[in-house]
């Protein structure tokens, strides 16, 4: 009896050490639990399907996913939401709208983040610019509201882009609609120009923070020539700078990593995107 419950034991150990090791083993915001994969539906090498997307993350330790696709996806949205469920993952975020998904919503009763691109009107004042922003993102704005989801303006580029204008956004929405429920998803990846002074910028969208996604971060003039945009995290200058100002800001929302990097097997990819991060926090993170 004694030897058997050795031989128990030690089996346990051994594969219990296997998946710890698997997992990232960092705390706080930075935590497996914590994490949120992103961009790993259109950019996997391996066009996986939606019970191979999900066998993926259960063994990467990741519990939540936002959900990016194409028109190619759309007959299988529902078997996605199967798998997740059955996995025991949490089907986080949507990217922008498809109206198929609204029955499923329902059907299945989940309430994912919905993930827009904030718009970058030409008007001739701020304020101008601001309203024609809200103008255009109101339907999403009370279709979300009705659903009970939450909407995120995501950052990708132009005016829409920029943080302060997304802060401006968010505020109108909240003053003017009632739109609590509206909020951002800021992108290291769309965020390089905002480098040089993010420790300031942060503070100002931190109460409107919905899920921030993180990034190897090389010099803004090396990835506006073209190079280095995406990048495992621990792999760039300044991405460690970033995240030590995230986290002592107080933040405490959800941390998404991506793949992003469509001649790579997304499980490769977002490993070492969880090897970095590991790595980052051993360091002082």
């Amino acid at each position: 009896m004694i030897f058997r419950t050795s031989i128990v034991a030690l089996l346990a150990l051994i594969f219990g050490a296997q998946v710890a090791a698997d997992e990232p083993s960092t705390t706080g915001i930075y935590a497996a639990d914590n994490l949120v994969a992103w961009c790993i539906v259109p950019f996997d090498a391996n066009k996986r399907g939606p019970a191979a997307r999900a066998e993926m993350l259960v063994r990467l330790g990741l519990k939540h996913v936002a959900y990016d696709w194409r028109a190619e996806h759309v007959a299988t949205f529902e078997e996605e939401i199967l798998q997740y469920k059955k996995h025991g993952l949490n089907y986080f975020a949507f990217w922008s709208w498809h109206e198929a998904m609204e029955p499923l919503i329902k059907k299945y009763g989940i309430k994912p983040q919905i993930w827009s691109t904030a718009p970058s009107p030409n008007a001739d004042s701020q304020q101008n610019r601001v309203k024609a922003a809200v103008e255009a993102v109101l339907p999403l704005v009370e279709k979300t509201r009705s659903l009970g989801c939450r909407f995120g303006l995501y950052n990708h580029g132009g005016w829409g882009g920029l943080p302060e204008n997304l802060v401006a956004v968010c505020q109108y929405l909240r003053e003017h609609h009632q739109a609590d429920h509206v909020g951002i998803v800021y992108n290291f990846h769309h965020g390089h120009e905002h480098m040089a002074d993010f420790g300031d910028k942060l503070p100002a969208m931190k109460p409107y923070l919905m899920c921030l996604n993180i990034n190897g971060m090389d010099d803004a003039a090396t990835v506006a020539s073209g190079s280095n945009k995406i990048l495992p995290v621990g792999s760039g200058k300044h991405e460690l700078t970033m995240l030590k100002i995230v986290k002592s800001s107080g933040y405490t929302g959800p941390i998404g990593v991506l793949d992003h990097r469509s001649n790579l097997d997304t499980e490769k990819s977002l490993r070492q995107n969880l090897d970095g991060l590991r790595k980052l926090v051993s360091e002082g993170l």
